[in-house]
């Protein structure tokens, strides 16, 4: 039956006859291709076997698993689900510092601010001296709106290091500054980042601050970049930047 199913999915009269069953088709393949590429083995199965049904269930629970608080505000580096396997058993065997550390960014990545935070001051209980723990402990206060807990600890790292994680510390302490009202220091923060990085989330946002003091120019012109630079950029980098290139569109209309 399996068998004669596949067989009138490949007929290509048959599916452009039916074509709300040549979408799903095409859904189904696009989440199997996915899934092999994040080495989800047996949820490419399911997307195999029982059709696309399991291709909706895993487009919900595995490729948008990122929640809204952290989208567009991501640590820099990918994980994948059998690192926290590994991550916890080595917890379990080590404790070692740096293993909580990036189990919370893990966590971080996912939107599981709660578990990241304990993550974090786990790693920092063990090993108060390193930055990337202060600074990620930072970004994930700082997205759980505990500004005042989290401009301490990115300030400290940004201020010995502007260029720690990338400029990614910078980019947190300025969104802390803007938070707590600080606008000044927040757009120096701003314009000091893109000094040395073309990022469209520290573009956008600068030109945000720009708008609410009337510099409508200087914000046309770091919106069209952001625009610029997206057009040029590859897959996985507009994929990455989408929530910021629709700002900037939005932003550029009402300036309009």
């Amino acid at each position: 039956m399996l068998g004669a199913l596949w067989t009138q999915l490949l007929n290509p009269e048959y599916l452009l006859s039916n074509p709300l069953l040549l979408v799903g088709f095409l859904f189904q393949i696009w989440m199997f291709i996915d899934a092999i590429r994040r080495q989800e083995y047996i949820w490419a199965l399911f997307i195999l076997v029982f059709s696309v049904i399991s291709a909706m269930l895993y487009f919900f629970y595995v490729y948008r698993a990122q929640p809204s608080a952290t989208r567009g505000f991501e640590l820099p580096g990918t994980y994948n689900r059998k690192r926290i396997k590994e991550l916890q058993a080595q917890i379990h065997h080590l404790d070692k510092a740096h293993h909580h550390a990036e189990l919370g960014d893990i966590y971080f990545q996912q939107g599981k601010l709660d578990q990241a935070e304990s993550c974090y001051r786990a790693a920092i209980e063990r090993d108060g001296s390193d930055p990337d723990f202060q600074a990620h402990l930072g970004q994930c206060l700082l997205r759980k709106g505990k500004v005042d807990e989290a401009k301490p600890l990115l300030e400290q790292v940004a201020k010995a290091n502007p260029k720690h994680d990338y400029g990614y510390t910078m980019m947190a302490y300025a969104e802390v500054l803007a938070k707590l009202g600080e606008k000044d220091a927040a757009l120096r923060v701003w314009q000091s980042v893109l000094e040395n990085h073309s990022y469209a989330r520290a573009r956008v946002q600068l030109s945000e601050l720009f708008v609410e003091r009337g510099a409508k120019d200087a914000a046309r012109k770091e919106l069209q970049e952001v625009i610029a630079d997206d057009r040029h950029a590859v897959s996985f980098q507009r994929k990455k930047d989408r929530v910021w290139v629709k700002k900037a569109e939005s932003l550029l209309k009402q300036l309009h």
